[in-house]
């Protein structure tokens, strides 16, 4: 019996000694396991590729990492709420989660090729390869597997003008915030651009560069990025989340209220900057705050990520507009070199493109920002223009700043809704902006006239405010070579023909290329593709091209030459238009709805007689008997 009850004692004790050890264990494994992870953690974040560039950062280490990168808290625009990925250390252990975005990331480097597309080089597929890539940019619209095999922190080639490499510039500068604008941007090409800014800018001047994610959905812009830049980026780099889809004026203006720059940088999510890129911006803004300034804008092939430069030549063009309400490129007119003076001055433009500037943080508020009526996209690049110019402040190209920009052929994302919102918002810029001005563009966009474009008061409040210019001294002293398709023209509208009742047409032909022009039904009204005039210089035109008899006699609208006298038309008061070179008369001899329009030789037929919509008072005195 005694044994017995010892027996029982002793498992007793035994059963509460391994209950005693167990949680030991169990702290001893788990203590075990951190180590092991971290120690893989700082190898990995730690490790330095075999092309020599350090993908791996180990910021961990960094004492500011231990604090939020901002603590910025504004309104939302819209009246949601956003939310903001504070870039903040929390602790050194990967989770599962982090394991598998490292895991990501580390797939993402292993595709890069060391030196593809260095010194912005093209970079060639072929093969598999090469068709992958065709369907890809179905989708893309650009080469996303070239993208992808082309470092991030890889190089291009100093594309400055050789006086450009002697400028100095104050210490003092203004600091930038770089704001990033990005709906399911390729992972490689806006991590890419982020490292760009990042490498191209001087520390103390590049204050933060604000991502505004306007609500991708695309899973590896989501906990991926957020790793990703715990990871591998500095704290001065911040992310914006946007909960539903704003576009890119509301967007922009979310990152403009989170920025704490003394300047606000506006990039797009696909550009690699030059050398010295951002210095000249900020000297320039130094020097004249109401200045807002863009950097020439070169071509990254968006086919082969060939960096496309005219080797430190300073030909560059900038920004018009088209009276059918588009931004347009354009030379430098002779007086604008003039007044200049230097070939790397700051130049006048007319208008910017819209997704590449710099403005004083201040000034941007003070002028207006953008029109927050405005929806998702287009027409705002305009709108800042006129009323930067109209208001007092300027538009200028700063030849010592470049920046490469991917130049997609078409949108690869969708717009809500699928409204007009380039026509809707270009018509609340012309309502606002252009006074008389504006029949042109309804000329061209008559659907636009009738409908709602939204409440204006605010804009038009904003111009009294400012005590802004007419549209008509902006035509006159910043823009004076845009042609003004009735003014200073003997006639406008549409060049009826007697005998057929046809008119000139351009066939639906855009006015950035050349073509033979014909004859189709007359419109009711005057419209885009039948809108002509005759200058006084005796040129059928359009905005940049005018007609022109060419060797088979068919008349062909070609960039317009002031000495070309295959171009020039004389009126006749019998309603002949005969070309100078050639002595012959435009015919609609045969033809039908569009046919290509022709010359003959001059007759009293009424296949050769025109008439024009309008007529200028001393358009009489000027039409001349064959």
């Amino acid at each position: 019996m005694l044994f017995t009850y010892s027996l029982r004692r002793r498992r007793l004790w035994f059963k509460i000694c391994i209950l005693s050890i167990i949680p030991f264990v169990i702290f001893w494994w788990y203590s075990h396991q951190i180590r092991t992870e971290t120690s893989e953690s700082a190898s990995a974040l730690s490790r330095v590729d075999k092309d020599g560039e350090n993908e791996y950062v180990d910021y961990m280490n960094n004492p500011i990492m231990k604090k939020p990168a901002h603590t910025i808290s504004k309104e939302s625009t819209h009246q949601r709420k956003a939310i903001i990925v504070p870039i903040i250390n929390t602790g050194r252990t990967l989770s599962r989660k982090d394991k598998e975005y490292e895991a990501m990331i580390r797939r993402d480097l292993a595709k890069i090729v060391h030196g593809l597309g260095n010194d912005g080089t093209a970079v060639e597929l072929s093969g598999e390869e090469a068709k992958l890539a065709q369907e890809v940019m179905k989708k893309e619209a650009f080469n996303l597997v070239a993208s992808n095999k082309v470092s991030y922190n890889r190089t291009i080639v100093d594309a400055r003008h050789p006086l450009c490499k002697s400028m100095q510039f104050d210490d003092d500068l203004p600091d930038a915030s770089v704001i990033i604008i990005f709906n399911n941007e390729a992972w490689s090409s806006l991590i890419r651009t982020i490292h760009s800014v990042l490498n191209g800018s001087p520390a103390h001047v590049l204050k933060q560069i604000v991502l505004v994610d306007d609500a991708s959905d695309r899973e590896e812009l989501m906990g991926k990025l957020e790793y990703y830049m715990r990871t591998r980026l500095p704290p001065k780099v911040i992310l914006h989340r946007l909960t539903k889809r704003s576009g890119l004026i509301r967007a922009r203006l979310e990152g403009a209220k989170l920025a704490t720059g003394e300047v606000l940088m506006f990039l797009d999510s696909h550009c690699e900057v030059g050398t010295q890129w951002l210095e000249p911006l900020l000297q320039r803004i130094k020097e004249e705050r109401t200045a807002v300034v863009v950097p020439i804008i070169d071509v990254i092939d968006d086919g082969t990520l060939e960096y496309m430069h005219n080797e430190g030549s300073l030909l560059f063009q900038i920004g018009g507009f088209s009276w059918s309400g588009h931004f347009t490129w354009h030379d430098i007119p002779e007086s604008e070199l003039n007044r200049r003076g230097s070939v790397i001055a700051p130049t006048w433009s007319p208008t910017m493109a819209g997704g590449l500037f710099a403005i004083d943080a201040d000034y941007f508020w003070e002028s207006g920002s953008y029109d927050d009526k405005m929806d998702l996209w287009g027409g705002e690049n305009l709108e800042m223009s006129f009323r930067i110019w109209q208001c007092g402040g300027t538009v200028e190209t700063i030849p010592c700043s470049r920046v490469g920009h991917i130049f997609r052929s078409f949108h690869p994302y969708s717009f809500p809704g699928h409204k007009d919102t380039h026509g809707i918002n270009t018509a609340r810029t012309v309502e606002v902006w252009m006074d008389e001005y504006k029949e042109l563009f309804y000329m061209h966009r008559p659907d636009l006239k009738e409908i709602d474009i939204g409440d204006l008061s605010h804009r038009i409040e904003l111009r009294k405010r400012l005590n802004c210019k007419s549209f008509k001294w902006y035509l006159e002293n910043i823009y004076p070579d845009k042609f003004v398709l009735n003014e200073n023209v003997q006639a406008y509208g549409r060049v009826r023909n007697e005998a057929t009742d046809l008119c000139y047409d351009t066939l639906q032909h855009g006015e950035d290329s050349e073509y033979n022009v014909g004859v189709y039904a007359c419109h009711k009204t005057i419209f885009s593709s039948q809108l002509f005039s005759l200058s006084n210089e005796g040129q059928i035109r359009r905005e940049e091209t005018c007609a022109t008899i060419i060797s088979s006699y068919e008349i062909k609208m070609e960039k317009c030459s002031p000495n070309s006298k295959k171009q020039i038309w004389r009126m006749t008061k019998s309603g002949h238009l005969r070309n100078d070179a050639t002595e012959l008369c435009l015919d609609a001899e045969a033809l039908g709805v569009g046919d290509t329009l022709k010359a003959s030789k001059c007759n009293n037929s009424p296949t050769q007689i025109w008439s024009w919509d309008h007529y200028s008072p001393q358009a009489a005195a000027i039409f001349k008997d064959i």
